[in-house]
């Protein structure tokens, strides 16, 4: 057996498959390949690059590639692969969840549960390294028309715990006009304000499902991103008397993503309002300046997700300035028992 070979007993009898671990950087570009595969046979919209994956796996947290990863292989091909991760939810539970891909003509024949079988293992044994006394959840997040994977998903015990929403806006005609209230200002982000944005949206976000606090490596990963790191487009309300952040729309545009799809959509992400300022319109009014900002990029349309149980009733709100759902993605939860 190879070095980094990884022997499943309970894998499909293919002729030329074989497991192994990950191998560095001469795997990104086989990942990336892997995604862009899965992505047109789930119906879902991806441009993915080995240098974005590079990018991310630079700042991995909770997450070592060279043990919790696995790649299936036929006749020493890549046709897939899998990462697992932990995280601690802020007075919650533990969560270990993973990704995975496969390509669509290695689907139905036993890979896919193998390579459960093995993440759970792994992940079990991560979970009894931490603390008992508290629950402990695998989790994993499907795409709308990944129906093979969430089938797989139930039949192995795990069950639908949130829905998220995709919502489109399919036009940047007739852009609402909702002002700031008073009281608050819009300024154009420098980088003395960056640090400041982040642990004001994490403030913000600490009352959502799911909220885990972010790891230093996570902000340096959030600087070094091409796609969603675009400060010349953010929407940044400031309060004029306490000089503090209270709401912000980290727009961005996915220009590869765009010219993949032959299309010119912007992203209004990132929306967080701090607690103080909700219901006050402070999130529709920056949403409006986001549509306008896109727009004059040359942007016909624009997108965002969200929680369709956010707190905020943000969906709503996002309906309010024009944004429509159109596909559901779900969170899928097992109890983990070690």
């Amino acid at each position: 057996m190879a070095h980094d070979e990884i022997e499943l007993k309970d894998a499909p009898s293919i002729p030329g498959l074989s497991f192994r671990r990950f191998r560095g950087s001469s795997d990104f570009p086989k990942m990336a390949a892997a995604i862009a595969a899965s992505a047109e046979a789930d119906q879902v919209e991806r441009a993915i690059t080995a240098e974005d994956i590079a990018t991310s796996y630079a700042h991995l947290t909770n997450s070592d590639p060279y043990q919790d990863m696995i790649f299936p292989e036929v006749n020493g091909e890549v046709i897939g692969y899998s990462r697992g991760w932990w995280a601690e939810e802020d007075n919650g539970p533990f969560i270990y969840g993973f990704v995975g891909f496969l390509v669509p003509d290695w689907r139905r024949k036993g890979i896919g549960g193998a390579i459960l079988q093995w993440m759970k293992n792994r992940l079990r044994a991560i979970a009894r390294s931490h603390p008992s006394g508290r629950e402990k959840f695998f989790q994993v997040f499907v795409m709308q028309f990944e129906a093979g994977f969430a089938a797989m998903l139930e039949k192995n015990g795990y069950q639908p715990a949130r829905y998220f929403w995709d919502m489109t806006r399919p036009n940047l005609d007739d852009i609402p006009d909702f002002p700031l209230p008073d009281g608050l200002e819009v300024r154009p982000v420098v980088p003395e304000h960056y640090r400041l944005l982040w642990e004001a949206s994490n403030e913000a976000l600490r009352d959502h499902w799911g909220f885990s606090q972010p790891h230093e490596e996570e902000y340096q990963e959030w600087l070094e991103s091409k796609t969603i790191f675009q400060p010349h487009l953010w929407q940044i309300a400031w309060d004029t008397a306490t000089n503090q952040v209270v709401g912000q729309v980290r727009t961005f545009i996915d220009h590869p993503e765009n010219e993949k799809y032959a299309r010119k959509r912007g992203y209004t992400e990132f929306i967080t309002v701090h607690r103080q300022w909700r219901r006050r319109g402070v999130a529709r009014a920056l949403i409006a300046r986001s549509l306008i900002a896109q727009r004059e990029q040359g942007m016909t349309e624009s997108a965002l997700g969200v929680d369709s149980e956010n707190p905020t009733g943000a969906t709503r709100v996002y309906e309010a300035c024009g944004f429509r759902p159109v596909k559901r993605s779900t969170i899928y939860r097992k109890l983990l028992t070690v």
